[in-house]
């Protein structure tokens, strides 16, 4: 059995209006972009994968797709939701929005703890790219699995590491136990995007 899309947090979630439009029009538009390459799409028991998210103000805050979302074509604002807060050592996080939080809402907030010039995260699956940097880039323990306290503290470790490292790689993390699990990360939301289409083009394209 595929352990998937399961919240697996405390989610205190207050219902409301969706975030304004203007804050969300550029996650929607990406959104769609990993929709069309198969990065966001659903499972074939009809399970949504995928998500994406971008900081908000202030800092702590951020806007994501919502839990279910990723067997959707299309996204409408109601597919949005806003985390106001979170605790890891608590497992919990509240949201506000007319949907609840992603089930990887803990996982996008660690990235966001990790470091102030992180601005977006994407979460997709591609079999192709967990395959081949497995192990070879930041990879969580196997022993971890998504949406808990144990893989954000793993993602904090990892995207503070790799900050350190004086020879910068990809801005990825492979998910070791959620397979085609990868998560990118960067300043803004076409630059996480970019990262993940380049590399998977690179896939297609033999070393010289």
């Amino acid at each position: 059995m595929i352990d998937e899309g399961y919240i697996k947090f405390n989610a205190h979630w207050h219902e409301g209006p969706p975030p304004s439009w203007h804050k969300i029009r550029a996650l929607n538009e990406y959104r769609q972009v990993l929709y069309d390459h198969g990065l966001i799409g659903a499972l074939p028991d009809g399970i949504g994968f995928g998500n994406i998210s971008v900081r908000d103000e202030p800092s702590a805050r951020f806007l994501i797709t919502g839990s279910t979302t990723g067997n959707h074509p299309e996204l409408s604002p109601n597919h949005f939701t806003a985390v106001t807060s979170y605790d890891f050592e608590a497992n919990s996080l509240t949201c506000k929005g007319p949907i609840t939080a992603s089930s990887e809402s803990l996982t996008h907030a660690a990235f966001y703890e990790a470091s102030r010039s992180i601005g977006a995260v994407i979460h997709v699956h591609h079999a192709g790219l967990w395959n081949s940097w497995l192990d070879r880039l930041p990879t969580t323990s196997i022993h971890v699995t998504y949406g808990t306290p144990e893989m954000a503290y793993e993602v904090i470790r990892l995207v503070r590491e790799a900050q350190r490292s004086t020879r910068p790689g990809k801005p990825l993390v492979i998910m070791g136990g959620h397979e085609d699990g990868v998560l990118a990360y960067g300043p803004t939301l076409g630059q996480a995007t970019a990262t993940l289409l380049t590399c998977c083009d690179q896939l297609f394209r033999p070393e010289r």
